[in-house]
């Protein structure tokens, strides 16, 4: 994958998540959390399976594949997205897409202990940054209401999809294809996360109907199918913090979609907060990236 089709795949990734916040939040208002993640993950392994299999591709034999797979998919599509839905559930789209921005933040931290991956001086600094601003973002919230409940939710979302992200590139993954990996991994996904939904929530706040089928088909398939095929492509074709640089775009569009769907606004602080957390993660890719063009000249 050449460096322009990298950028381009970044930002409609970016796009197609930031989006994905509002419209989340109209799904939510016809079904509960846990019940929305689960029944996305179906639409979403169906899509792809269904995509997978059209192209003549077989489903993974191999243990240690599925073992992976599985590993990957407990923590990116099943704990990071129930956490995320949830998390969503809580806050604004605006603040919920700063919040999930922190990623590589964990990425970075995840690399320096399980990839052994030497991190520059400034991208530390760049990982001080973006956490304060968390901090700054968790302020107002603090005094025990929802808000901070869900500002926690989606912390811990960031941190397993980080997980999952630097897991991909430590392990072997070279027998499955980028399409099947995730369609395996959501399969396994919705077979965990479909029965705590019910067992949970039930059925009870669910209202059937176009209001929840059609936002639930889009955080399915481009938010979810879509967009984690094409980062599993870029993960295995470049590092774990430029396939992360997608997390400092998301939030502008996050932010931008929630003010012209939803018309959310942002308070002082959280533009404080989310400034802060952009521009460390934006230093934290930077210098990564260029330390890893240094190391590989």
């Amino acid at each position: 994958m050449n460096e322009r089709l990298t950028l381009a795949t970044v930002f409609l990734v970016a796009a197609l998540i930031g989006l994905n916040f509002s419209i989340l939040k109209f799904a939510l208002e016809e079904s509960s959390p846990f019940l929305v993640a689960g029944m996305r993950t179906v639409l979403a392994s169906s899509t792809l399976l269904a995509f997978a299999f059209w192209r003549g591709e077989r489903f993974p034999s191999h243990r240690e594949d599925l073992f992976n797979i599985f590993v990957v998919g407990l923590s990116i599509t099943t704990c990071s997205s129930a956490l995320l839905v949830f998390g969503i559930s809580k806050v604004s789209a605006g603040l919920g897409s700063l919040m999930s921005s922190t990623m590589p933040l964990f990425t970075a931290a995840l690399s320096l202990v399980l990839l052994k991956v030497r991190l520059p001086r400034a991208a530390l600094l760049g990982v001080a940054i973006g956490f304060g601003g968390t901090v700054v973002l968790a302020i107002p919230s603090l005094s025990g209401s929802s808000q901070f409940i869900g500002l926690v939710s989606l912390a811990v979302s960031a941190l397993c999809w980080a997980f999952g992200n630097v897991y991909m590139k430590w392990r072997d993954f070279s027998r499955v294809s980028p399409v099947m990996l995730v369609a395996v991994q959501l399969v396994f996904s919705a077979m965990m996360l479909v029965p705590f939904g019910l067992l949970v929530e039930g059925l009870d706040q669910t209202t059937w109907g176009w209001r929840l089928f059609l936002p639930l088909f889009y955080a399915s398939v481009p938010a979810n199918a879509v967009t984690f095929a094409l980062l599993a492509t870029v993960v295995r074709r470049a590092t774990p913090t430029v396939a992360a640089s997608t997390a400092y775009l998301i939030p502008l569009f996050g932010v931008l979609f929630g003010f012209a769907i939803r018309g959310e606004t942002l308070g002082p602080v959280e533009v404080l907060g989310g400034t802060l957390v952009i521009f460390g993660v934006f230093i934290v890719v930077r210098t990564t990236t260029r330390s890893t063009r240094v190391r590989a000249a």
